[in-house]
């Protein structure tokens, strides 16, 4: 399931074990991508308080389908297979539309996102494209053009940090080999307050 040792619940002591039944999924199943850290649990806390705020909180104003569609694109420019797998499952959960949930993955995988997106939202992609794959050309004027589009500055945030987030992810499962092997696909903590971690 990953390149290093992992602890599994039935293994689990302490502050793990406490951990792990937070965010436990159905019969005491945890998804890869959190036992990773089960050697340094504080690491674990540390992932936790950060996806539950830049993705399932109630403060973010973006709606939770776009949140999930920018993670998966980000996921897919890195080419994290696990992190497509589960957050294209929470883009369909969340958008409850069957016909623009295919249409956006196909702009994920053709990177044209004009056809199924507002010139707002596809400036957003734009934007999670150019901090995953080329930093170096942000500037404030990019910034400008997102508020140009509509995106209000604490929306800006929203993205920004949504993508910084996938982006740390991406390399913590792909940098430890972490696979899908043994994992329920698209369990969340889709409850929005920030003390909930619970993956259903």
């Amino acid at each position: 399931m990953s390149w290093i040792k992992t602890i599994n619940y039935q293994e689990a002591t302490g502050k793990l074990k406490r951990f792990y039944d937070r965010i436990k999924g159905p019969d005491n199943s945890l998804d890869n991508v959190l036992t990773i850290h089960s050697l340094r649990p504080h690491s674990l806390e540390g992932h936790m308080v950060l996806y539950k705020n830049v993705l399932h909180h109630s403060g973010n104003s973006l709606p939770k389908w776009y949140l999930e569609t920018l993670g998966t694109y980000v996921s897919h420019l890195n080419n994290c297979t696990y992190c497509v797998a589960h957050h294209s499952v929470g883009i369909k959960r969340n958008l409850q539309d069957d016909t623009k949930y295919q249409l956006i993955i196909t702009a994920i995988n053709t990177d044209d996102f004009k056809t199924v997106f507002d010139t707002k939202y596809a400036a957003g992609m734009h934007y999670a494209k150019l901090l995953t794959l080329h930093l170096n050309d942000a500037s404030e004027a990019v910034i400008q053009q997102l508020r140009k589009v509509g995106f209000s500055d604490g929306e800006i945030l929203e993205i920004n940090q949504l993508v910084s987030y996938f982006n740390y992810v991406n390399r913590t499962v792909v940098g430890l080999g972490v696979s899908l092997e043994k994992n329920h696909i698209g369990l969340s903590p889709n409850a929005s307050d920030d003390g909930n971690w619970l993956h259903k």
